[in-house]
């Protein structure tokens, strides 16, 4: 499964595809895939430097 995380709010979560508005902070937000593809990070199993957007 994959593990996706809100550019809004930074709420991460796991599910086969984004939902139409995040979970957290209910606003329809583009959502970033948060799995770890590099073997830094496999041990969490998601890449903990993507994030929400910087204002």
């Amino acid at each position: 499964m994959t593990s996706w995380k809100c550019q809004n709010c930074g709420y991460a979560f796991e599910a086969d595809a984004p939902p139409n508005e995040c979970p957290s902070c209910k606003e329809k937000c583009e959502f970033v895939d948060n799995t770890c593809y590099t073997p830094d990070c496999t041990d969490k199993g998601v890449d903990d430097r993507i994030g929400p957007k910087k204002s």
